[in-house]
């Protein structure tokens, strides 16, 4: 059955609008890439592309119906949820269904705008690699899978699509499988978010046991009345939910994972770190924001310290990086804490306008990376270098991204970081504000050191890189525009669109939206870019070379512990990894000889005595003589039956006329 109407929203709660047709078949959207894939994976390889123009057709199709609903939701505000019952289990109503508000729009835009962009840019890069057919299977899944979860109404489908893009991202992390690094990687990544899961899966199940619900709009309706039931497991259920966020969205300390699911092929780097499975710890966070902040308070002031020390933290790493990707994977996580630091300030606007900025200037910049390692065939910046001179499409358009990642106007970071500045200081938290301040300047700080290495100077690599293909820098053109633009829908004192397109929510829950620009945010934000960029500029170009700039930060043992990544690695394998691995071996040895191993020789031992019993009882003593009498007499009665066969006439017939004459005497003595 479909519900068309939501059934728990009070009057002045949501500002409720049907959508008509384009958001009751916006299912569309959920369903086309699963269908996509099943068609790549059956008959890519017979079609010319091998795939590759099914999967552009279904993220063509995608891109422009959130396009067509951003236009319906800018000019009539819609909200509206759909479900389909499919059964019960335990009393509670198994629903599937899709969500067409301002949160949900945004981020079928996001994620439809960017796929497509990476997939015209994936058929060129990926062109001749091996599985070319299967890796278009595996994005075109990933991307689908990302839209089953910003699309959920409810808790049990967010788990599914939570799932899905798990599994996606370890098939397409390990795409090189042959390579054990590569396989490593994926597993890792795996592995590091299931263990987040947990968290998330007991918090669903405390939410759905004390609500009696698995609908998200009827928890977040319990929440903000102040439901007695709820408010007694909220804060629990709250971090719950965000241990599983910071699997997803990377935060420390389970933020291990990201940078070496760089192993991926670059297209799949920019899809995940831009529009998908990273940015899903902070759509969580922001769906359930009303329930944070009407239920659990206090659980944002850890949302907001796991945030602050990610942004830091991540960002100091990225500075010690040789590897162009893993430098824009640690600045991904990096940015994440801004968003999650944000949403921890109760500033879940500012961090949703971060995270629509963030995708378009992140996915150019991985796509940029991606176009370098093409022409040079190497991830080192030791290897790279003067590429501004036959690459300047690809340096023209990451020196745009990195602007608009260092916070620099009128580019789209400047915006989004401000805003989140800007809520630090109105909240009073004096602290994380110069913390952010501090990553703002270290973000600026690095990617002036990554474009030193890469584009300036002179090439220190082997062979003549060239520009890319068309079908590699028309992606990147297109992205940087978005790069430059996409903080102007969100401007305080002139147009602050983007706030009402995501604020839904008419009810309990104020956030702070500024009106007008926060002059010392604003000015300690910009003031640290500009430092930071003229820091960088300074020591790898003016008083030095590329190669020699490192050497006039080195200093130890900070930059070892960097490099190390704090040894958070080493700490893993040596007190969690290695003893589960040695106590479980261990374990499982003793069950094996102590236990299955004595069961299967009793085993054996009662087997093989029944089998002797049998043996000498019942066989030797009781079947063998019976087959042997029975064959005796079976002897017996042949010898004597053949003395009657002479083999003269005569006889035979003298015995017949005997044997008829003896029955008719007996039937004539019968009757």
């Amino acid at each position: 059955m479909v519900n068309f109407k939501p059934t728990v929203f009070a009057e002045g709660e949501l500002v409720y609008t049907d959508g008509g047709f384009l958001a009751e078949y916006a299912w569309l959207l959920v369903v086309l890439p699963f269908v996509a894939a099943l068609v790549i994976t059956f008959v890519g390889k017979y079609l010319p592309l091998k795939g590759a123009e099914v999967a552009l057709a279904t993220i063509g199709i995608i891109f422009l119906y959130s396009v067509a609903l951003m236009y319906l939701h800018i000019t009539s505000g819609v909200v509206n949820e759909f479900f389909i019952n499919v059964g019960s289990i335990g009393g509670f109503d198994i629903e599937f269904g899709w969500v067409v508000d301002g949160l949900s729009i945004m981020m079928y835009f996001v994620v439809g705008t960017v796929a497509l962009l990476v997939f015209i840019y994936a058929t060129n890069y990926m062109e001749g690699e091996i599985r070319y057919t299967f890796f278009f299977t595996s994005l075109t899944l990933f991307a689908g899978s990302m839209l089953v979860l910003v699309s959920s109404p409810t808790l049990i489908q967010i788990l599914i699509g939570w799932e899905l893009v798990g599994v996606c991202s370890y098939l397409l992390i390990g795409h090189y499988w042959e390579k054990k690094d590569n396989s490593s990687a994926a597993m890792k990544a795996f592995i590091t978010n299931k263990i987040a899961d947990v968290g998330l899966m007991i918090g669903i199940i405390i939410l759905a046991l004390n609500t009696g619900t698995l609908r998200i709009s009827e928890i977040l309706y319990q929440s903000t009345h102040d439901y007695e039931k709820l408010s007694t497991v909220a804060f629990a259920a709250a971090v719950l939910l965000f241990i599983g966020a910071m699997g997803k969205s990377a935060q420390f300390p389970l933020h291990v994972w990201l940078p070496d699911a760089m192993a991926g092929p670059t297209p799949v780097s920019a899809l995940m770190h831009a529009a998908t499975m990273v940015t899903a710890g902070v759509y969580l966070l922001a769906r359930m924001f009303p329930f944070y902040k009407a239920m659990a308070p206090d659980a944002l002031d850890i949302v907001m310290l796991f945030g602050v020390i990610t942004l830091l933290a991540a960002g100091l790493i990225a500075v010690v990086q040789d590897d162009l990707k893993k430098v824009l994977a640690y600045s991904t996580v990096s940015q994440l804490g801004y968003m999650v630091a944000a949403i921890g300030s109760g500033a879940y606007t500012a961090a949703l306008f971060h995270l629509w900025t963030h995708a378009f200037f992140k996915a150019l910049l991985f796509l940029g990376a991606g176009s370098v390692i093409h022409a040079v065939h190497s991830n080192s910046m030791l290897e790279m270098g003067g590429l501004r001179k036959v690459m300047p499409k690809t340096f023209v358009t990451f020196i745009i991204g990195t602007v608009a990642l260092a916070g620099l106007p009128p580019f789209a970071g400047f915006f989004s970081k401000d805003e989140i500045l800007a809520s630090f200081n109105h909240e009073g938290e004096t602290t994380f504000f110069f913390i952010a301040v501090l990553g703002a300047f270290i973000t600026a700080f690095y990617m002036t050191r990554a474009v030193s290495l890469t584009f300036l100077g002179e090439y220190r690599g082997h062979g003549h890189p060239h520009e890319s293909h068309n079908l590699m820098t028309t992606p990147l053109l297109a992205l940087s525009v978005f790069a430059i633009a996409s903080g102007w829908v969100n401007i305080p004192g002139v147009y602050t669109g983007f706030t009402d397109w995501v604020t839904t929510r008419k009810n309990k829950i104020v956030e702070y939206h500024p009106e007008s620009f926060d002059l010392f945010a604003l000015s300690s934000g910009l003031l640290a870019g500009l430092l930071g960029i003229s820091l960088g500029y300074y020591l790898y170009q003016l008083q030095g070379s590329a190669e020699t700039g490192d050497e006039k930060i080195k200093i130890q043992p900070i930059w070892s512990v960097l490099e190390n990544k704090y040894y958070l690695d080493h700490f893993y394998f040596r007190y969690v990894i290695d003893p589960v691995k040695i106590n479980i071996s261990k374990g499982v040895d003793k069950f094996n000889t102590n236990v299955i191993d004595r069961v299967v020789n009793g085993f054996g031992q009662v087997a093989s005595l029944m089998g002797s019993v049998v043996y000498n009882n019942l066989d030797q003593n009781g079947i063998d003589k019976l087959l042997n009498m029975s064959s005796a007499g079976t002897d017996n009665f042949g010898g004597k039956v053949k003395l009657i066969q002479t083999g003269k006439t005569q006889q035979y017939l003298m015995l017949f006329l005997g044997g008829v004459v003896t029955i008719s005497l007996l039937i004539l003595f019968i009757i």
